[in-house]
């Protein structure tokens, strides 16, 4: 490190006229080591390193020329050696620069960047940052389609593509904390990928009631006043989890005594001898709750004591309660009982389209009960209907889980299951049957490791807490800790990019959303709303009204 810190010192601006090198040049190649380099910052006094780190700043693009190639890489860290304020001369500034591709000559005598190193840099080559010529030909527009969604970090002049193909077949992940721009970030990509593929089929789950504003006149918007999920849609362990109790040995009595019911019930409806067979209680296929509540009572009948029929009377109270309660109208409404499946999935999958190419379910309203029952039920419809369509004419779907570390929690002992394991089939085995899956949440460190290193892109907004970062880091398809070490301080609407959707890592600033199509995600304005005092009575009425008849 001596005869670094000696060379270092020697290339002064005033030898360095004398030198062959740039005016731009900042620094030399000092160590290198697997897709890591050293490199020492020229600077004799303060002023001097100061000039220098204002164009080697963490995240900033640096380029470094081999004997036949041009390598590039991320500013990872910065660091002063043996800082001494009586002698700066003696202090070494070092960067560590996390190594991304390289730019190479073609036969044509064209350049092409391409990930990965052939030529590594010598101990002693120039350092010098990226500049604008060298981003334009590392941020080019691929020759596959791509869509512009915003902007580079190092030049806002170089517009950020998104590959549409490697977005949405290969699953991917939107992350960050409270505020950070994640709705408006899924907006900006769903529009623009929606604008160029007008035919497409997308599902997004809305917890908060915000998206409808963000896809106007694109979008079916589903409420639980306009939900239709009827209750013989659900699998025995989600129709277990609404109508069975908690504790384990009481649902374990109940859920046998709903099974044979339910059996029944699909078998009284068909009336079809010939396929009793192949009838069961998770065959989707229409029961009457009548029949069930029926073949519930004759058990009880048959029965003398007081306490093993309790499983019993459990069971007929609780589906008698649900089917009254007017929030589960969406699963138990209906005055006839019929086979509208086909209808059922041609609203939510927008299959024909019919101009609206992405369907918004609002499920801010499902009691929370029941809320990752009908997750559930989504995503098990959407994964059964791709796996059992022709792969030739089968028409692919992107689903949209925001909030999903809700549905998906880290820890495996929390959460629902079947729901779990839905999502976690799409994230393994969705590519084969074209289903493509987007997370969206604020909470990466509380999600399910296992399904989010299934996602090949990740935007990654500002994260201030350690963990979330520390995962984001470890589930990525590809290292750039030049870039994810300005995750704490990224500012509103810039994320990180990496993976298979995006050309190469990147940071970027999303492109500006217009007014019209923000989320309803903004916080509360207090100041505002406290500066008068216009709410009277009616305004409690008007919620309370709503309140009681579930109507808003």
């Amino acid at each position: 490190m001596d005869d670094v810190r000696s060379v270092a010192a020697a290339q002064t601006p005033k030898n360095r006229r004398a030198s062959a090198r740039t005016p731009e040049q900042v620094g030399m190649v000092a160590a290198v080591s697997g897709f890591k380099l050293s490199c020492a910052l020229f600077g004799a006094d303060v002023s001097a390193l100061a000039a220098a780190y204002e164009r080697v700043q963490i995240g900033a693009l640096i380029r470094i020329p081999t004997a036949t190639t041009v390598a590039f890489g991320f500013i990872d860290s910065l660091n002063l050696r043996n800082p001494d304020p009586e002698n700066p001369a003696q202090s070494l500034a070092i960067a560590e620069v996390e190594l991304l591709g390289e730019l190479t000559s073609r036969r044509d005598g064209s350049t092409k960047f391409s990930r990965g190193l052939s030529v590594y840099p010598v101990l002693g080559a120039p350092v010098f940052p990226a500049s604008a010529d060298d981003l334009a030909l590392i941020y080019i527009k691929p020759n596959v389609p791509a869509l512009p969604i915003g902007t580079l970090h190092q030049d806002p002049g170089k517009i950020a593509y998104l590959i549409s193909q490697e977005f949405l077949c290969k699953h991917s992940a939107i992350l960050g904390t409270t505020g950070s721009g994640k709705s408006c970030a899924l907006t900006i990509i769903l529009r623009s990928l929606l604008n160029a593929h007008p035919n497409g089929h997308v599902l997004l789950l809305d917890p908060h009631g915000e998206y409808a504003p963000a896809f106007q006149g694109l979008a079916e918007r589903i409420t639980t006043h306009t939900l239709e999920l009827p209750y013989w849609l659900l699998s025995f362990e989600e129709i277990t989890e609404v109508f069975c109790s908690r504790e384990p040995i009481a649902r374990s009595h109940e859920s046998n005594i709903l099974k044979d019911a339910i059996i029944v019930g699909k078998r009284e409806f068909l009336g079809t001898q010939g396929i009793d067979q192949l009838i069961t209680v998770d065959t989707p296929t229409p029961y009457r709750l009548s029949a069930v509540l029926q073949r519930i009572s004759e058990g009880m009948g048959r029965l003398d004591k007081p306490d093993s029929t309790l499983p019993y009377r459990r069971l007929l109270s609780t589906i008698e309660n649900l089917r009254q309660d007017q929030r589960y109208a969406f699963l138990f409404g209906g005055l006839t009982l019929r086979d509208n499946m086909p209808e059922i999935l041609s609203r939510l999958l927008r299959i024909p389209v019919k101009g609206k190419p992405i369907t918004i379910l609002d499920i801010s309203a499902v009691p929370s009960e029941i809320v990752n029952v009908v997750v559930s039920l989504i995503c098990r419809l959407i994964f059964d209907v791709a796996l059992w369509s022709d792969r030739d004419t089968s028409v692919p779907m992107l689903l949209v889980c925001d909030e999903a570390h809700r549905y998906i929690p880290r820890d495996e002992s929390m959460g629902f299951e079947p729901t779990r394991r839905a999502i976690s089939r799409i994230a393994k085995e969705g590519r084969k049957y074209g289903v493509s899956l987007c997370l969206v949440t604020q909470r990466p460190s509380e999600i399910s490791e296992t399904i989010l290193s299934q996602c090949s892109t990740m935007f990654a907004l500002r994260m201030s807490n350690e963990k979330d970062q520390n995962l984001v880091r470890r589930t990525l398809p590809e290292t750039a800790a030049g870039l994810l070490n300005t995750l704490p301080t990224l500012r509103q609407q810039e994320a990180i990019a990496i993976g298979e959707g995006v050309p190469h890592p990147m940071r970027i600033r999303f492109a500006d959303l217009d007014q019209r199509y923000r989320p309803r995600g903004e916080a509360t304005n207090f100041p505002r709303a406290w500066e008068d005092d216009q709410k009277g009575e009616d305004y409690l009425k008007t919620i309370i009204d709503r309140w009681r008849w579930q109507s808003g």
